[in-house]
């Protein structure tokens, strides 16, 4: 029996994906999170086999931060991104934070089940058009920030001073500062306006 933990904000979603879910043979939905810290506690607490993540709940903290929280847990469950995001920064983020698949909310109820499946088994489960954006960055090598740099610049677009995006991902000012110079650097512009509208045009901030 697979045990799945339903990580989302939206009710509605989490009771969708409760009734796909338990309708099918070998799969149990053990418990609902509407926050990414109540699904860290109850990966922690339920011992689920697998956790079906959103990446965006309204929140300081994001579906990416509570994945890296939880694929660090002893007996870690796997992690399945289940999103409406499909920029490279967000598939990025949530693969370096450990998540095993990444699937749209719009892909068919069969391609989810299957998806689930393979995810808790330990396989990789992304989406095709998912895993052809990432095998094309492989084969193809182009600016690249890390999931930091982009965490940074995604607050620096939201309007955030140096001193707010230091609060928010819990690190100092200078180390803001630094990972400013190295995005400046590596999309060879001197601004945050210019950074922020680099990032958008190579497909890193929706």
């Amino acid at each position: 029996m697979i045990r799945v933990l339903i990580a989302d904000d939206h009710p509605v979603v989490r009771a969708g994906l409760r009734a796909l879910l338990d309708g099918e043979d070998g799969i149990e939905v053990v418990g609902e999170a509407a926050t990414p810290g109540a699904a860290v506690d109850l990966a922690a607490t339920l011992s689920p086999e697998l956790v079906l993540m959103d990446l965006q709940f309204g929140q300081d903290t994001s579906g990416a931060d509570a994945t890296r929280r939880i694929r660090a847990l002893e007996a870690a469950p796997y992690v399945l991104v289940l999103t409406n995001y499909d920029s490279d920064g967000d598939i990025l983020g949530a693969v370096e934070a450990g998540a095993s698949g990444y699937l749209l909310k719009d892909a068919p109820p069969h391609e989810l089940i299957a998806a689930v499946r393979a995810a808790a088994s330990g396989q990789s489960a992304l989406a095709p058009a998912i895993a052809g954006r990432l095998m094309a960055r492989m084969r193809t090598p182009q600016v690249s920030l890390s999931a930091r740099e982009i965490e940074v610049l995604r607050l620096v677009a939201d309007g955030a001073a140096n001193g707010e995006v230091a609060a928010r991902l819990h690190i100092s000012e200078a180390t803001v500062k630094s990972h400013l110079v190295h995005v400046f650097s590596k999309l060879g512009v001197a601004s945050r306006t210019a950074a922020v509208s680099a990032a958008r045009s190579h497909g890193m901030l929706r």
